[in-house]
C-alpha cells in the first residue's frame, strides 16, 4: 500500500509538471500581451486603413500609420521586479519594432525584466506632435498600474530608447510632470516619471546646429516643438540617471546629440554614463554580433544594476568574453538595419 502511494504520489508531480511545462509553452507561444494606452475612440482618428510594416530595406520591421496606440509586453517566466518601457525610432514617421525594439525587449526578457514595446502615434501620419509623448506619458503611468499584476517594483520602471525613440523617451525622462493630456482614469494620478533613461544613438535637440533631422521636421507642425522637444533644454536635477550610446561615424544623428545631452546632466548633478563607438553607423539595434556597439546591452546592464535596478540576472546565462557573471550579452542579436533613406531616425 505505501508502495502504490509513493507511486501515486511520483505520478501526480509527473502530471503537475506537464501541465506546467504546457502552461510555460503555450505562454511563449500565445506571445506578448498587448495593453492599449487609451479607451476606444478616445482621440479622433487622423489615420485611415490597416498599420503597414515595412518589408524591404531600411524600413523591413518598421511599422508605421498607428491608429491603435499600445503596448507589446513581454513578461519573463521568473520576473525580478524591473522593467522597461520601450521606444522604436524611426524619425516620427515609422516605428523600428522588428529591427530594435522587439529584439530589445526580447533580450531584456530573458534577463527577468519586464519589457513593454511601445506602438506610439506618428506626425507623419497626421498626428499632432505632441501624440507620440502623450503616449509616451500613458505608457509609464500604465505600466506602473499594473506593477501589482506583472510583479514590479514601481520604483525599478525604466525606459530605452532608440533614435526618434530616444527624444520620447527624453521628453518622457525630463517632462514627466508636463500635462501633455488631461487625466482619462486613475492611472494617471501616477508618475510618469522613469527611474532610468536609456538612450541609444538618440535624437536629443532640435535645436540648431542640431536640427538636420527628419524627427525636427516632423515635429515642426507645433510652433514651440524646438523649446518643447529640445531634451537637453529640459534637464533637471530631480530626473531619472542617463545611459547613452552612439557610434561616431552615424551618419543620421549627429554625435553633438549625445554629447549635449551628456553635458547638460553633468551640469545639473545627473548620474550620467556615456559610449562613443569608433564605429556602427546609425540604428543597430542591439548591434551586429561581433561590432562595437554590439557591447551596449552589457554596458547598459552593468549600468542599471550599478543603480539597483535591473537585479541579478537569472543563473544559467552565458556571460561575455571575459565578463563576470553578472553581465550576460543578447543571446542572439537581430541585424543591424541602415535607416538612412529618406533620413530616418
Amino acid at each position: 500500500m505505501n508502495i502504490d502511494r509513493a507511486a501515486g504520489r511520483r505520478l501526480a508531480l509527473w502530471l503537475l509538471a506537464g501541465i506546467f511545462a504546457s502552461a510555460s509553452a503555450y505562454a511563449q507561444e500565445a506571445g506578448p500581451e498587448v495593453v492599449h494606452l487609451w479607451p476606444d475612440g478616445h482621440w479622433p482618428q487622423a489615420t485611415q486603413g490597416p498599420e503597414r510594416v515595412g518589408a524591404d530595406g531600411s524600413a523591413r520591421g518598421a511599422v508605421s500609420n498607428v491608429s491603435d496606440a499600445r503596448m507589446e509586453i513581454y513578461r519573463p517566466e521568473h520576473p525580478n521586479g524591473s522593467a522597461v518601457v520601450i521606444f522604436g525610432g524611426g524619425g516620427y514617421f515609422r516605428i523600428q519594432i522588428g529591427g530594435a525594439a522587439r529584439p530589445a525587449a526580447q533580450w531584456l526578457q530573458s534577463l527577468g525584466v519586464t519589457a513593454a514595446v511601445v506602438y506610439y502615434r506618428l506626425p507623419a501620419d497626421g498626428w499632432s506632435a505632441v501624440s507620440p509623448f502623450q503616449d509616451g506619458q500613458r505608457a509609464m503611468r500604465l505600466m506602473r498600474s499594473k506593477a501589482a499584476e506583472l510583479s514590479l517594483d514601481p520604483e525599478r520602471i525604466g525606459v530605452i530608447g532608440f533614435s526618434a525613440g530616444a527624444n520620447v523617451a527624453g521628453v518622457v525622462g525630463t517632462r514627466f510632470d508636463a500635462a501633455f493630456y488631461p487625466a482619462v482614469d486613475a492611472a494617471d494620478q501616477l508618475s510618469a516619471r522613469p527611474d532610468f533613461l536609456g538612450m541609444i544613438y538618440p535624437v536629443v535637440s532640435l535645436q540648431a546646429p542640431l536640427d538636420q533631422t527628419r524627427s525636427r521636421r516632423e515635429l515642426a507642425t507645433q510652433p514651440d516643438a524646438v523649446a518643447a522637444y529640445s531634451v537637453e533644454a529640459h534637464v533637471r536635477k530631480d530626473m531619472p540617471p542617463v545611459f547613452l550610446a552612439q557610434a561616431v561615424d552615424d551618419p543620421i544623428v549627429d554625435i553633438g546629440h549625445s554629447v549635449a545631452m551628456y553635458q547638460a546632466a553633468h551640469a545639473a548633478g545627473v548620474p550620467v554614463e556615456m559610449h562613443l563607438f569608433e564605429k556602427g553607423g546609425h540604428s543597430w539595434g542591439l548591434g551586429k554580433p561581433g561590432t562595437l556597439v554590439a557591447q551596449w546591452p552589457r554596458l547598459f546592464a552593468n549600468w542599471a544594476r550599478s543603480h539597483q535596478f535591473l537585479g541579478a540576472p537569472p543563473a544559467g546565462l552565458v556571460p561575455l568574453a571575459g565578463a563576470s557573471n553578472a553581465t550576460a550579452a543578447p543571446r542572439q542579436a537581430a541585424p543591424a538595419v541602415d535607416d538612412e533613406d529618406d533620413s530616418g531616425d
